[in-house]
């Protein structure tokens, strides 16, 4: 009767055991994506703000077409973007195209005096702020599963789960690589 008592509550256990680790990694999953659709919904935002601004532009700057299409160009091809390499990649292009934005604005200064561009550039970085916590939130989302993966108990129990590590949201602008330039 004892070995019984004994045999049954070692099962409850390991059930208990089991239950908990497939609902943490089925949490940690849903934390995944739920930390990749702000990043894209921030991105969208972006998105949103971008034709205003080439627009307020463009009435200053109408020369500048080439930089016009670099960032329409970029604008469609984030928009159409899917998955976490593909959406990262358009996103560094897109910031690329938009510090060519903003750099042709530097040389007019009516433009940069403009209560519109100024309201729509400070609305444009309060959104990159957005989306760098976006993707901040997502990479520790990604790392909390990955590592919950690897380890033990998770190992045994990630298959169960259809639970499989994430890639990491990188972004691939050249520029944000490179060391910036001081004057005095």
């Amino acid at each position: 009767m004892n070995t019984g008592i004994v045999i049954a509550i070692v099962l409850v256990l390991v059930g208990l055991i089991a239950f908990a680790q497939y609902n943490g990694l089925i949490r940690k999953k849903v934390a995944v994506d739920e930390a990749f659709a702000q990043i894209e919904v921030q991105l969208q935002r972006r998105n949103d703000l971008i034709p205003n601004l080439v627009e307020t532009v463009k009435g200053y700057a109408s020369h500048e077409q080439e930089t016009f299409d670099k960032v329409v160009k970029a604008r469609a091809a984030s928009t159409a973007a899917h998955g976490v390499a593909d959406v990262s990649a358009a996103d560094g292009a897109l910031t690329q195209a938009l510090r060519g934005l903003l750099a042709v604005a530097e040389n007019y200064p009516d433009l940069k005096a403009s209560t519109n561009f100024l309201a729509l550039q400070e609305e444009l970085s309060a959104t990159e702020n957005k989306v760098g916590f976006a993707r901040q939130y997502y990479n520790d989302a990604v790392r909390t599963l990955n590592t919950a993966i690897e380890v033990i108990p998770g190992k045994f129990f990630a298959g169960w789960a259809k639970a499989t590590a994430r890639d990491f949201y990188e972004v691939t602008d050249p520029g944000s690589r490179e060391v910036p330039k001081v004057q005095f």
